[in-house]
Formats: structure tokens, C-alpha cells, sequence
């Protein structure tokens, strides 16, 4: 049996000393397969978006061990381990270079790993995102807000990493654009195997991209399910329940 993508095993982070202590992780662990797609739920601070920051080094001073393909990654994550796992940021105003053209923000991490073919790499990137080749030569504030997270995607893909961490990745957007950047992702992974973990308050968007969820609240994971007994609403812990009403409710008020 091969080992998990990516293993989270008992992860804990802190900020702040004595009184100011904030628990932001609390012996978090999970695990995801090769191919599979892992979504952690929860409201706003419950250390979600947290993980994810230590799963790429962004936050490095943590407990626990972050494992890709059964080896602890690096503290610092090392260069090569970034052609393994990208993150999609939440915001597509803010990851974005106002003032860099789409091909150049696209050209620079093909730059610093020093890849062939860049406008060859570039052109077919925006493609598989469904956006056309043109687009390199426009700026983001050009482009709709669904354009600009696909261009986000199309970075992440660029050193065509494995694991790809999605940081609340449609929040940002109108609801009437989210299912296309949605479709996108599911039918990259499709077509690309990749691995997702995504973080996501919407429960209907958790649904809709992944097979198993971990439920999140204060720091601590309360409950992993699969995506059948969320539908089914087989919720072990009351927090869970109370977050699959509040979500039914949400959308009965659409």
C-alpha cells in the first residue's frame, strides 16, 4: 500500500506567550491519499487556513510532523519541495501584481527553476484553466475576479506539483462564478491526478470537490466523515449538526 500524499500528525501551532497564548492547532492529524481530495471545514479562526500555512512553511515554528509521501518535509521547506505543493490563495485581488502583466507574474517561477519551453508552458497553462493564450498579455485589472483565481490556479500549476493546497479558494467571488473556478479545479485533478486539501466555511463547496471531510472548530478536529454521511447528515458531534443546519438554513434563505 502506498504511502498517504500528504500526512498531518498531531500538528499543533501556537501564537503569542503566556497570557496573549493563542492555541490556533491543536493536535491536529489526518492523512490523503494519492488522487483524493480532503476538505477541512469550519467557521472563520478555527486554524483551517492555519494548517495550510504550515504545510507550506509559510508558518514553520509548529509541533508535530507535516509528511508528503511518508518523508517529513524540511523546516525550511526546502525548493524542491515546492515543485511537489502549491497553495491557491483566498484573495485573487491580492495575489496578483496590479502592475505586472498576466505573463510575467506566469513567467517567474518557470524563471527561478529554470524550466524550458516558458511561453510554450505559459500558453497551455491558461488553456487548461479555460482561459486563452492571450490573457498573458493583459493586467489584473483587466481581468473578472473568476479570471484572476483561474490565473492564480495556472501559477500554482506551472512547476506541475502533485498536491495542490486550495486556501478558501472561491470565497472571494460571486456566487454565480464559483461553480465555474469549482469545475475547473475537479476536472484538473481528473485529468491531472492531483491531490487536494481544501479549507472552506461553505459546506455546499466542501460537497462538491471532496470525498472526505474534517470538521474544525477552535483549533481542534472534532470529526472526519465522508462526503455521503454529510449528505446524509450521519454528523456525530453536535457541532457538526449544528453546522449542516446552518448551511441548510443558508441555502433555504437563497
Amino acid at each position: 500500500m502506498s504511502a498517504p500524499s500528504l500526512e498531518i500528525a498531531d500538528l499543533s501551532i501556537a501564537f503569542g506567550h503566556g497570557r496573549a497564548r493563542v492555541q490556533a492547532v491543536d493536535r491536529a492529524s489526518f492523512s490523503v491519499a494519492p488522487g483524493d481530495a480532503f476538505g477541512i471545514i469550519g467557521e472563520s479562526g478555527s486554524g483551517k487556513s492555519t494548517i495550510l500555512r504550515a504545510v507550506t512553511g509559510l508558518l514553520d515554528d509548529y509541533e508535530g510532523g507535516v509528511l508528503i509521501d511518508g518523508q517529513m518535509a524540511p523546516r525550511p521547506r526546502a525548493r524542491a519541495f515546492f515543485k511537489t505543493v502549491q497553495m491557491v490563495f483566498q484573495d485573487p485581488y491580492g495575489s496578483l501584481h496590479p502592475r505586472r502583466m498576466i505573463r510575467a507574474t506566469l513567467m517567474e517561477p518557470l524563471e527561478i527553476y529554470r524550466l524550458d519551453r516558458r511561453d510554450d508552458r505559459i500558453a497551455q497553462v491558461l488553456v487548461d484553466v479555460g482561459l486563452a493564450p492571450e490573457y498573458a498579455y493583459r493586467y489584473p485589472h483587466q481581468l473578472s475576479g473568476g479570471q484572476r483565481q483561474r490565473v492564480a490556479v495556472a501559477r500554482a500549476l506551472l512547476l506541475e506539483p502533485r498536491i495542490l493546497l486550495l486556501d478558501e479558494p472561491t470565497s472571494a467571488l460571486d456566487v454565480s462564478v464559483q461553480a465555474g473556478v469549482l469545475n475547473v479545479l475537479n476536472a484538473l485533478r481528473r485529468a491531472r491526478g492531483l491531490t487536494y486539501v481544501m479549507v472552506s466555511h461553505d459546506l455546499r463547496v466542501i460537497a462538491h470537490m471532496c470525498s472526505r471531510i474534517a470538521v474544525m472548530t477552535q483549533g481542534r478536529i472534532v470529526e472526519e466523515m465522508s462526503v455521503e454521511d454529510l449528505r446524509a447528515q450521519r454528523a456525530q458531534e453536535q457541532y457538526t449538526r449544528t453546522l449542516i443546519a446552518a448551511s441548510r438554513a443558508a441555502v433555504t434563505a437563497e
